[in-house]
């Protein structure tokens, strides 16, 4: 409720851009959800391609299983970087409280939808996908190859990864085949709470930097 309750002192003020434009409240909750979901994803983007950050973000991808909780496991440092950024958001947008709160539902459903370990009939996925991140869609995020790994960066729309180019249909080994997790984090002691919160202390984070280029040869 921390971002409802900043959109709500924003809206006081009058800071952001829609609360200086004369626009229809319902255009302009769209347009808020829309713009909020496009940062989410620039800022998945910045923790794939920033050593410092990837070290924080690692922690959701290190989880070995792909299903709902895997939506929720995330270090506090990032959540607490994630909130900062969504608030510098808010501020610059000026989106509403409802907007905000709106937001907030989808983000969070579709994190849970996507995450879910699910395999949607393949004619239904495919016309899902065409709008939404369906559960197969982002699977291909958490694969163990390092360029399927830093691709299909979006939480709710799909439309981002497909305009700047990050989008990737299926992975390489078929979902049935393909490996779920970082090669850095298999040992059962690495699944231990203490462990999964000092893992920005821990090992090289070069191997799955999105800026890497030479992801097909040995490490």
């Amino acid at each position: 409720m921390a971002p409802v309750a900043f959109a709500a002192v924003c809206a006081e003020r009058g800071w952001g851009i829609l609360n200086v434009l004369d626009m229809d409240p319902g255009a302009g909750l769209v347009l808020a959800v829309v713009a909020m979901d496009f940062a989410i994803w620039l800022q998945h983007v910045m923790v794939h391609a920033i050593p410092a950050l990837w070290r924080l973000h690692r922690m959701h991808h290190a989880d070995l299983d792909y299903d709902v909780t895997t939506g929720a496991r995330f270090h506090p440092l990032e959540i607490l970087l994630s909130l900062g950024i969504k608030f510098c958001v808010i501020a610059l947008l000026g989106a509403s409280p409802a907007a905000v709160l709106a937001f907030e539902v989808v983000l969070n459903a579709t994190a849970m939808f996507n995450h879910a370990n699910a395999r949607l009939p393949l004619g239904l996925d495919a016309v899902l996908r065409l709008v939404l991140v369906t559960p197969d869609m982002h699977r291909v995020h958490h694969s163990a190859i390092p360029r399927e790994c830093n691709s299909n960066f979006g939480f709710a729309l799909s439309v981002w990864d497909r305009l700047f180019g990050t989008y990737t249909a299926q992975p390489q080994g078929g979902h049935e085949g393909m490996t779920i997790g970082l090669d850095m984090f298999r040992d059962v002691r690495d699944e231990r709470l203490d462990q999964m919160l000092i893992q920005p202390l821990r090992s090289n984070p070069d191997l799955y930097a999105i800026n890497r280029r030479d992801w097909d040869k040995p490490s």
